[in-house]
């Protein structure tokens, strides 16, 4: 046994919750092993470790050196161990840490849902230090042993970066056992099957049943202007206003108005085609709503770009208005906080700066009461893509010009323009968002009310500021207020709702201080900091429970680094984005060319990210975008080849990936505007020449076979998806009375008239193979009417866009290989690269 005399190798744990990026310091000394795909779950028990080295030496040195460090520093004198698992170099659980203990006893399980290509599956030991931490050895264990779902278990020696033993005998206990999703049942039937389905497991919020969901697409629909929509009831799908409601929901609310958002600001007009209520404006609705008495209450992110200095307030680089908005309500009787995304335990302190400058609350929801009949009083909440703020307001008309001095006066939004945009297109936009009422209306208040409470008390230095624990109305206390429960109504129409969050507990009071029961509440944990991730793991069970096609919105696309063709090349640079969706999506569709059965994906997403798309950002993002998409079109044509069917069909019969854009002619309700001839080859100039913009894809959903809905927040990408990062929350839902599991058929409830309201505003009309889009014939109608519509937004001569949905501009050819369309290598109007480009900047930002 050799003892390990090197310095143990150091690790800054680029990611300190369950899906970050670990970087081992060994390389695989056994090219023998089999490099297999792990697609199912792993089911691991990391128990206890023995006679573990003690790192803790130099530390305790330095204690020694600088006596008056904090006596809990300085009384630290042995290790502090934890375990991460990885696989593919993509972390997939994490124990928590255990203080001073060379004998540490975890006895935590994790269920892990992996779809990697890997060799060995990493049980990586590892001492928390005050800068990042460093590894003291690991265990590997080959995934041939595991592909049989054999359970191996055993004590396994720790070992060195030369797969050396330490002389102390270091050792892991350790059990682990492969399920491939072909085994499991439960995905085999599709979402919400019968009355034995209970929702995503393993989450903080259980499935609700008995409520009633109303879905939004865009701030508000005019009456008449989509097709009507007959369902299986007999009954029509009815387009929900969305910012109308939401006026009319505060305005009818009697105890209390709960407010959150990435911003809010309090100009914007909720209502805008009733003279009675056109000049209204949200600030001035809750400003009345508190005089009669309401708990009006704001939870808007603390833009740290933003200040306010003797009521003189600087504008932040995103443009939030946050320190305006609270300015506004300054004196009043509604209550703002301004919340920093706070990052305290278990980080480091540049772990804490850069959650604090980067990461964000992106949370977008409205909590109101409202009548309950017989003079009671019920919970009904909005949530969704849609912030209250500028820019916000759109119809599925999408006007860019026509409505500058109208519908959209003073409220104009386009920052992809630098520079003076006076005449300039506004940036269309289009979301998604719902009303939840029943029982799961109460989980978003939960979530409300953790959240406020994390942030009312005063800490630090901000003790001596008022506190705001006590601004919460305690709603059981009063009589007047309906309690709910999940057993279903009689209603055929009723809906089953599950909450899920991106969140951790440094951004909410209430989660358990102790790990074990931290778990217990379906908590994952990071280094003493435990993590809500139940939103990625909705969208995982979705996908691989979708039985015929997928119909995705949102306004990014990137994960699943850990497959990318040429990402280890990157090194350093890279960032993990390790969600597991992408690759979920791709070897979904592989299975079922596999299996000889139609299946299809539909993604829409913006043309680029918004801003500048040549700046380095935006070219960031963009690249990391096309290499998910390439990595998804590979799978999927290594399947056709399998199966001798390269021939007959291609990648894009399957997977396709749109963006919206419109144009508008020059009519009598627009005037040519006065240019200055500085700027005439400006992006401003070109954009007013060919009258022409994007529609910006801010929705956050996704459909699977017309039977089940997520909505929320969340994008997909690693900020979003990871837990620690952005806050977010988004809903998944049913009707059980339409599920293929229930109808034997197709279903069309309110799910899939939704879906057809969608396809009907960006495509202009109604198809009947839209009513199968699993189909080959509405694959390629879908994708054919996209590249007619991509060549007249491309096109010199203008003319006049009724149908928004455009060919994502790349190529995708027979064999997978995506690149640039011949002749269009950069957006129409802007010079930045669609593919994007590979340059430094600090990648936590764009992934």
């Amino acid at each position: 046994m050799s003892h390990y005399s090197h310095a143990p190798s150091t690790s800054h744990d680029r990611s300190h919750h369950g899906q970050g990026l670990e970087r081992v310091p060994f390389e695989n000394h056994n090219r023998s092993l089999k490099i297999l795909l792990l697609h199912g779950h792993l089911d691991i028990w990391v128990r206890e470790a023995k006679n573990l080295p003690n790192l803790d030496l130099f530390h305790q040195t330095l204690a020694n050196i600088f006596s008056k460090l904090p006596r809990n520093m300085s009384d630290r004198v042995t290790s502090d161990p934890y375990v991460t698992v990885s696989v593919s170099g993509a972390i997939v659980a994490r124990t928590f840490v255990i203080r001073n203990s060379e004998d540490p006893i975890w006895m935590q399980n994790f269920h892990v849902p992996v779809a990697h290509y890997a060799a060995e599956v990493h049980f990586v030991v590892k001492d928390d230090d005050l800068v990042g931490s460093q590894i003291i050895g690991f265990v590997s264990i080959p995934v041939e042993e595991l592909y049989s779902g054999k359970r191996v278990e055993g004590m396994f020696p720790v070992v060195n970066e030369k797969r050396n033993h330490w002389e102390s005998g270091a050792a892991l206990s350790l059990v682990i056992q492969y399920t491939p999703i072909a085994r499991m049942q439960q995905y085999q039937l599709g979402v919400g099957s019968g009355p034995e389905y209970h929702g995503v497991p393993r989450t903080y919020f259980p499935l609700r049943g008995g409520c009633k969901v109303t879905l939004y697409q865009d701030g508000h629909v005019e009456d008449g202007i989509l097709p009507s929509l007959r369902l299986d009831n007999g009954g029509h799908y009815l387009h929900g206003k969305c910012w109308h409601d939401i006026f009319i929901a505060i305005s009818h609310a009697r105890h209390l108005i709960y407010i959150t958002g990435w911003s809010v600001y309090h100009l914007v007009r909720l209502v805008r085609d009733s003279h009675s209520v056109n000049n209204t404006t949200l600030g001035d609705l809750l400003k009345y709503k508190a005089q009669e008495g309401l708990r009006v209450l704001l939870l808007v992110w603390d833009d740290p770009t933003s200040r306010s200095i003797l009521d003189f307030t600087t504008e932040g680089v995103v443009h939030t208005n946050d320190e305006v908005t609270r300015q506004f309500f300054k004196d009043s009787s509604v209550h703002v906080i301004l919340c920093p995304r706070y990052s305290e335990k278990g980080h480091s302190l540049i772990r804490r700066q850069e959650a604090e400058a980067i990461y964000t609350h992106h949370q977008k929801t409205v909590i109101v009461d409202a009548d309950a009949g017989h003079h009671n009083r019920k919970i009904v909440a909005f949530v969704g893509g849609l912030d209250l703020c500028k820019g916000r307001y759109d119809t599925p008309r999408h006007p860019i010009f026509r409505t500058l001095e109208t519908l959209h006066k003073d409220d104009y939004h386009n920052p992809n323009f630098t520079g003076p945009t006076h005449g300039c297109a506004r940036e269309a936009w289009h979301d998604l968002h719902c009303k939840i009422d029943g029982p799961a209306a109460y989980d978003i208040l939960t979530n409300f009310e953790e959240r406020w409470l994390r942030v009312a008390q005063p800490h630090g230095l901000h003790k001596l500021m008022i506190s705001h624990d006590d601004y919460l109305l305690k709603i059981d206390r009063i009589p007047s207020f309906v309690k709910f429960s999940d057993s279903s109504h009689n209603d055929g129409e009723a809906w089953h709702v599950q909450v899920f969050r991106s969140i951790d507990s440094n951004s909410v009071e209430g989660f358990p201080n102790d790990p074990k029961d931290a778990i217990n509440r379906n908590l994952l944990c990071g280094k003493n900091v435990f993590i809500d991730m139940s939103i990625q793991a909705a969208y995982i069970h979705a996908i691989r429970s979708a039985q015929h096609f997928i119909y995705i919105e949102n306004q990014y696309f990137l994960g699943s680094s850990y497959n990318w063709n040429s990402h280890r090349d990157l090194g350093e640079q890279l960032m993990c984005a390790n969600n597991l969706i992408p690759m979920e999506i791709a070897l979904k569709i592989a299975n079922k060319i596999r299996a000889n059965e139609r299946f299809a994906v539909y993604v829409v997403i913006p043309m680029w990210p918004e801003g500048d798309p040549k700046s380095i950002p935006m070219q960031r993002i963009l690249f990391w975008q096309y290499k998910t998409m390439q990595m998804m079109y590979e799978i999927i044509y290594q399947a056709l080849v399998e199966v001798g069917l390269q021939k007959k069909y291609e990648p894009q019969d399957y997977l396709n990936f749109f963006c919206l854009g419109t144009r508008e002619v020059l009519d009598e309700h627009s005037t040519e505007p006065n240019t200055s001839s500085s700027a005439y080859d400006s992006p401003q100039a070109r954009s007013r020449k060919s009258r022409r913009f994007m529609i910006y894809v801010h929705s956050k959903g996704m459909v699977v076979d017309d039977e089940y809905l997520i909505l929320g927040s969340a994008n997909i990408n690693q900020r979003s998806m990871d837990g620690t990062r952005d806050t977010e929350i988004a809903m998944g839902a049913y009707q059980p009375q339409y599920t293929w599991a229930r109808r034997q058929s197709s279903p069309y409830g309110q799910i899939y008239g939704y879906r057809m309201s969608l396809w009907a505003e960006h495509l202009g009309s109604i198809d009947d193979c839209f009513r199968h889009p699993e189909s080959l014939e509405c694959v390629r109608r879908v994708r054919s009417r996209g590249e007619h519509n991509w060549s007249q937004y491309a096109a010199s001569e203008i003319t006049e866009m009724r149908n928004h949905l455009l060919k994502y501009p790349l190529e995708v050819d027979r064999t997978g290989k995506v690149k640039p369309l011949h002749g269009c290598e950069t957006f129409p109007d802007f010079d930045g690269k669609i593919m994007g480009s590979f340059v430094g900047i600090q990648e936590n930002l764009t992934i």
